[in-house]
């Protein structure tokens, strides 16, 4: 006869079991995730990246830093490359450079950091050095002049580092709508390769006219915020999907809000930050299948106005 120890080892044991077959399945759904050009190359990239703000900075050795190796696995299986991060997200480049060389993904990764609040090419340097050093890397593929800070300078290091081979594009971020219009200025100025910018079904600013500079400039455009910070879950929370979810193939939130940017042409890239293997799963998803048409995205907008 078991005794109780026993019976629960196994039941925990059966546990884990189906959730490693549910999450392999989960990654299986759908085919191949979608992929979009790079105006500037035509290079391909995967449309569902991640992020490391919040997500990554953890304490080395917490049961948040275990699960993140996991995270990343779930992430490159499930069809991920493009990785943004920064060294102004507290410890995140430091926790993300050794999981990636634990498990040796650095060369499945396209990774992409910033120079962030610094001015001046020494100090902009001497940053981006420290970011090769925590990332465990030599070269990164995207190096982004961070919410427009001291942006000539820092633009011109950047494409100084690209024509030294340590960088393979360039760019320019920022996170506010209300700094979109300075965003659109410095990208007409500067032409970058990317642009990083805010977007979500809430806040729709990018679509007046920076989507569209976008298209004719040929650059890039990367999503933050796509979750509005998680605000849009609890907007819906409680909330059935809208009825023509299963014929786009959404089956949670998270993919309806990723989808939802996705759904504009000007969008190369969307990259949800979490620490959770099973939301990675999820937003994964969000990458296969059909995309918004006009009517669906409309509905959503809708349902949160």
């Amino acid at each position: 006869m078991m005794n109780r120890r026993t019976i629960l080892a196994c039941a925990a044991a059966l546990g884990a079991g189906a959730a490693f077959r549910s999450t392999t399945a989960s990654r299986a759904e759908g085919g191949p995730m979608e992929t979009r050009a790079i105006p500037s190359t035509g290079e391909k990239i995967p449309v569902i990246g991640m992020g490391t703000s919040g997500s990554f900075e953890v304490q080395p050795g917490s049961e948040e830093h275990r699960m993140l190796a996991e995270v990343l696995k779930v992430f490159f299986e499930g069809g991920g490359t493009v990785i943004d991060t920064a060294p102004t997200y507290s410890n995140a480049e430091d926790i993300l450079g050794p999981l990636l060389a634990e498990q040796n993904l650095r060369p499945k990764a396209w990774l992409a950091t910033k120079l962030s609040g610094v001015r001046g090419k020494e100090e902009g340097l001497s940053q981006f050095e420290g970011s090769l050093k925590s990332l465990k890397t030599d070269k990164v593929e995207l190096l982004q002049v961070h919410n427009l800070g001291d942006t000539d300078t820092q633009i011109a290091l950047a494409r100084e580092l690209k024509s030294q081979g340590k960088v393979k594009y360039v760019g320019l971020t920022h996170y506010l709508e209300s700094a979109q219009d300075r965003l659109l200025e410095a990208m007409r100025t500067h032409k970058p390769d990317f642009i990083q910018i805010n977007y979500s079904v809430g806040v729709r600013g990018a679509e007046e006219k920076l989507f569209p500079a976008a298209q004719d400039l040929g650059v890039a455009v990367m999503i933050n915020r796509a979750f509005e910070d998680g605000k849009l879950f609890g907007r819906v929370k409680g909330k059935e999907l809208p009825g023509w979810a299963k014929e786009a193939g959404v089956t949670s939130w998270a993919q309806a809000f990723l989808k939802f940017a996705l759904s504009q042409p000007a969008v190369t890239v969307v990259i949800p930050a979490t620490g959770k293997p099973n939301r990675q799963v999820d937003n994964l998803l969000a990458g296969k299948g059909p995309a918004l048409d006009d009517a669906q995205r409309k509905s959503l907008i809708e349902l949160l106005g």
